[in-house]
């Protein structure tokens, strides 16, 4: 072999060497995984795991996700179903430990929030057509309203004792489709944790929170425009940081020219018409949970209190749109945002 033509082979050899190493180096893409659960689409995206532990990972999660679809489905046979049915009939009735937890800990949030947050108000929300796949598209009559308003069903009347839970209001019909989605994003968080992901962002419907890092940058998240196809503004979100939107653009039905959307109000016990959209960011524990209980008070009780309604909650990054499509940001939030 001549001079000339051994260079060009260890040169091919090096190129070689140098793709295979490169190959070797570079991390696994992005594995993510969907299905529908809570009624809308929910997606986990992992990055930097290896394929077989990303799958295994995301499968756990999706699973984690259907099981609390199933335990909490406000109009379908269910844990919550059948705890529904005893209160009604001003039973006592025995409940998972689980599920005694989450009832307590919603609790705590609706008197956090002075019962805007109220997940007592399920009859309400059927009232208005809302336990349902599609909504029924007809406004009840006042006089229904009114009666429901005056039985004023709030998480305070529930009595949690142990593993039973009884009401002192027979009027409490629990939906807990307000807390359930925050709740899996936490659970979500645990999961990946235990199967030794440490960058991951899962998405329910919008209400979303992230693990670790995507690569060399945040995860990259869109805060949906409540009224025109895309994004409103984007936003980095870091390990641990949750973004949760209440709005009424997802599920809402129209009626002589009017829009009403399944976030009631329980001090009118109708449809909350104030705000077109609130996000919130929050971050540490519980952030999941938090973030999509905390958006609906601020939601409901509209923008003219709403600094204060949120320093009280202890919600200092907001993004909100009123009625009139004007933008509320507070500076922390403005900061974050592109």
């Amino acid at each position: 072999m001549t001079a000339v033509s051994w260079w060009a082979a260890a040169r091919r050899l090096i190129a070689l060497l140098l793709v295979f190493g490169l190959a070797a180096c570079s991390p696994p893409p992005l594995h993510q995984q969907q299905a529908y659960v809570f009624g809308t689409l929910v997606e986990v995206s992992i990055h930097g795991a290896p394929e077989a532990q990303a799958r295994e990972a995301a499968t756990a999660v999706l699973a984690r996700f259907d099981a609390l679809h199933r335990d909490l489905h406000a109009w379908q046979p269910s844990a919550l179903s059948r705890l529904n049915a005893s209160l009604a009939r001003g039973e006592r009735a025995k409940v998972s430990p689980e599920l005694a937890a989450m009832l307590r800990d919603a609790q705590a949030l609706a008197a956090q929030s002075n019962e805007l947050f109220n997940p007592a108000i399920g009859g309400m929300i059927a009232l208005w057509g809302f336990q349902a796949d599609a909504p029924q598209q007809k406004v009840p009559d006042d006089d229904a309203v009114a009666a429901w308003v005056a039985r004023r069903p709030r998480m305070a009347d529930l009595v949690i004792g142990g593993e039973t839970v009884s009401s002192r209001n027979p009027a409490v019909q629990l939906d807990l489709g307000g807390y359930a989605k925050g709740r899996a994003l936490d659970d979500a968080v645990a999961i990946l944790r235990q199967h030794g992901i440490a960058h991951a962002l899962v998405n329910i419907g919008g209400n979303v929170i992230a693990l670790g890092r995507h690569g060399e940058r945040p995860w990259r998240v869109g805060i949906q425009h409540p009224r025109t196809p895309g994004t409103l503004a984007t936003l980095d979100l870091h390990d641990g940081e949750a973004i949760g939107t209440s709005g009424d653009y997802q599920r809402f039905f129209e009626a002589d020219g009017r829009r009403y959307c399944h976030l009631i109000d329980p001090r009118s016990g109708r449809p909350a018409s104030a705000m077109q959209s609130v996000t919130i960011l929050v971050r540490g524990a519980r952030a999941g949970t938090l973030s999509d209980a905390l958006s609906k008070p601020l939601f409901i009780d509209g923008p003219t209190r709403l600094a204060e309604r949120a320093a009280g909650l202890g919600v200092h990054e907001y993004l909100a749109v009123d009625a009139a499509g004007r933008m509320h940001v507070t500076p922390e939030m403005q900061a974050r945002l592109r």
